[in-house]
């Protein structure tokens, strides 16, 4: 039995996974509300129960950098040890994973279906490729090939710094630099988070239910009001996001030669795929002076399969059990 799970700020999912004919196969799966537990050891505890069995293996993802197997994970009081994590398991060994790191080793068990060709570009299936996953926070990650197989290196691109490329954005910039007291970095708008703030930067006159609720998800009704063409600052707040990202992921892209493909995880992509195929996204990722014509070429596919890290933390679990 595989004990794998994915930590983030909003959710920790967990699951149980058994070999068959050397797939994976998921026999339990749960979904934690993590802001509802002091610690990830009462989550597993809950999960596995008092008299669950114990796993032969396990590896958790976790929204944060890791550092000696420990991970701080980001927008939660929580640190995870993979000593202290094996010890209560009674395991030699639980390795902890970024979440992206897990989402890039989970690309390759995923299915056909779970993805969504957004660019068909030329294949290069033995070149390097990124993925990309806003939710609650941005994640980035690359994956490098090294010649016989992809290698998964975990970043903290998410707060790299928000680079301006018109005088919209400019105005933007200036906008979030005067309600921060930091560098204004690319989270602040690739994240749920960032839908309220170019709403208040577009129309700071207008406020929507959602936003004097605190159990409300702003970005949920400023997507949902732009998909309907209720509010034209919704619409606007919409493609200023999407736009934002294409120019990310093509940044992302041609400083790892990511010829590959790019992936776009998290839980916004799947909600807003009909705006993805509108040209806004595919527009700001080629827009790289010289270089249109190469990143034209990459394929870009959104990861539908929600479980996309937890499926990539089990299969790191079964390869250090092998």
């Amino acid at each position: 039995m595989i004990l794998a799970g994915d930590i983030g700020g909003t959710k920790s999912n967990l699951a149980l996974f058994e070999r068959h004919q050397g797939k994976l196969i998921r026999t339990a799966q749960r979904r934690f509300k993590s802001r509802d537990y002091k610690s990830f050891e009462l989550i597993i505890s809950e999960f596995l129960g008092p008299s669950g069995g114990r796993p032969e293996a396990a590896a958790f993802g976790a929204a944060g950098p890791v550092v000696n197997n420990q991970v701080r994970v980001t927008n939660l009081p929580w640190t995870l040890d993979g000593a202290a994590l094996a010890e209560i398991l009674g395991l030699a060994l639980v390795p902890l994973y970024n979440d992206l790191e897990a989402t890039g080793y989970g690309i390759a068990v995923l299915e056909s279906s779970d993805l969504f060709l957004l660019n068909r570009g030329v294949p290069a299936p033995k070149a390097n490729q990124v993925v990309l996953a806003a939710g609650t926070g941005l994640g980035e990650a690359v994956l490098f090939w090294d010649g016989e197989k992809h290698l998964v290196s975990a970043t903290e691109g998410g707060h790299c710094d928000y680079s301006p490329r018109n005088e919209e954005e400019i105005e933007l910039f200036r906008f979030l630099k005067k309600r921060s007291t930091g560098p204004v970095y690319l989270e602040q708008i690739l994240s749920g988070g960032g839908f309220r703030a170019l709403h208040e930067f577009l129309e700071p006159g207008l406020k929507h239910p959602s936003f004097d609720d605190p159990a409300a998800d702003p970005a949920k009704e400023i997507t949902a009001n732009a998909a309907a063409g209720k509010c034209p600052a919704c619409v606007r707040a919409l493609h200023l996001w999407v736009a934002t990202y294409g120019s990310e992921a093509g940044n992302l892209a041609l400083k790892t030669l990511a010829r590959g493909g790019v992936y776009i995880g998290g839980g916004i992509a799947p909600k807003i795929i009909e705006k993805l195929q509108d040209g806004t996204f595919l527009e700001a990722f080629c827009d790289k002076a010289k270089f249109r014509a190469i990143l034209s070429q990459i394929p870009i596919y959104v990861i539908l399969n929600d479980d996309c890290a937890l499926l990539g933390a089990a299969s790191r679990a079964a390869a250090e059990q092998s």
